[in-house]
Formats: C-alpha cells, structure tokens, sequence
C-alpha cells in the first residue's frame, strides 16, 4: 500500500513539474492533479503493456524511442479525461510525458 502512495505522489510530482516547465501543460490544483495521476497510473498499469506488445515491431525499430509516443499519447488522454488538467497538443505531451519519465526514474531509484 506504501509502495502505491509513494508511487501516487511521485507521478503527482512530476505532473506539477510538466505543468511548470512545458508550456501547454497545465493544472488547476491538487485535487486535479490527485485524479490525473490515479488515471495516468492506471493507464500505466493496464493500458500501456498491452499498447507495447501492439507496437512491439515499431518499438523495436526506433530502438524502444517509441515508447515515448506512446507515453505522450496516454498523458494526451488524461488531458482530455480530467476537468482542470490541460495537456493543449501532441507536443506539450510528449515534452510533459520526457519530464514526467525523467522524474519518475530519478526519484524511484531513491526509494
């Protein structure tokens, strides 16, 4: 249960982050960014693996760059599902998908 909280306010973070450091990307408060996280984790935990096995071939080509597309595609999603989190093309998505990635790595590795 610690384990999914902890991973709750990681993703939170790097939603906050995004939404500071990409133009495009924005978010109206904690309580919005609370539901945009629980909707990207379980994108991520349901939605993602089974989008990797489709674009295995493409994913393997790019040498797993793919994997990005699809990251910005799924926090593209979240955009247009949540009230209050605004993700305003693929662009700011991708960018918001890197920064979100990059924080999430790096703050995992230290819990």
């Amino acid at each position: 249960m610690l384990n999914i909280l902890l991973r709750l306010i990681i993703l939170m973070a790097g939603i906050f982050l995004a939404s500071y450091l990409v133009p495009g990307v924005t978010v109206d408060g904690y309580g919005t960014a609370v539901k945009a996280a629980i909707l990207l984790g379980v994108l991520n935990l349901i939605a993602k693996p089974v989008l990797i096995v489709l674009t295995l071939p493409i994913n393997l080509l790019t040498l797993g760059l793919f994997t990005f597309i699809l990251n910005a595609f799924i926090l593209w999603f979240v955009g247009y599902a949540i009230a209050g989190f605004v993700v305003a093309g693929f662009f700011p998505a991708l960018l918001g998908a890197i920064v979100i990635s990059i924080l999430s790595i790096v703050l995992s590795r230290f819990i």
